[in-house]
């Protein structure tokens, strides 16, 4: 028997407790259920979804969930699911958003394919530097190299968004139909 009157410090069922859930699985975690939570209409949800994908694909770091935000309220989609959209730009994933919005642009605006400037933000990128380092980066190179990236970003967007506001909308549906499900069973 220990000190507080018990025969073992293993609980009553002889398994160890459950490690606590850290790092990235308790962030996907918070994700899942805060996804789950959403409330409102399976198309109000998915718009807002895409417009935060939408959003999230262009090169705006630091001002991404505003617009999203303010995007959804201008074409009433859930405001929450847009900003959760933008997560669509994350570390993991920003070289390539920012990569491609700009050699979409440039190829749209015809700029000459080599810039030394181009090429420090995306080192900045690959470094995971502060957004609003980059976001100073990129205007200070002046107004090809915004008008580059934006246009980039505006047709990834475009290209990006519209099909994930089906898939959402069959994902809300279907969540919607396993919420109606689990309430019938109460």
């Amino acid at each position: 028997m220990s000190y507080y009157g018990t025969s073992s410090a293993l609980p009553a069922n002889n398994k160890p407790p459950k490690k606590r859930t850290t790092g990235i699985r308790r962030f996907l975690r918070y994700f899942q259920l805060r996804f789950i939570r959403l409330r409102g209409s399976p198309h109000e949800l998915a718009l807002g979804m895409a417009l935060g994908i939408f959003t999230g694909s262009m090169p705006v770091m630091p001002f991404q969930i505003a617009i999203a935000v303010l995007l959804a309220l201008i074409f009433k989609g859930s405001k929450i699911a847009a900003a959760l959209g933008t997560w669509i730009s994350n570390p993991l994933n920003w070289y390539f958003l920012y990569y491609y919005s700009y050699k979409i642009g440039a190829a749209i605006l015809q700029l000459p394919n080599t810039n030394g400037v181009f090429a420090s933000v995306m080192t900045s990128v690959r470094n995971s530097e502060d957004g609003w380092l980059i976001a100073g980066k990129i205007v200070n190179a002046g107004g090809n190299m915004i008008a580059a990236f934006l246009i980039g970003g505006l047709v990834l967007g475009l290209v990006i968004a519209p099909p994930f506001y089906f898939v959402f909308l069959k994902v809300f549906r279907s969540l919607e139909q396993w919420r109606l499900k689990r309430g019938n069973r109460r």
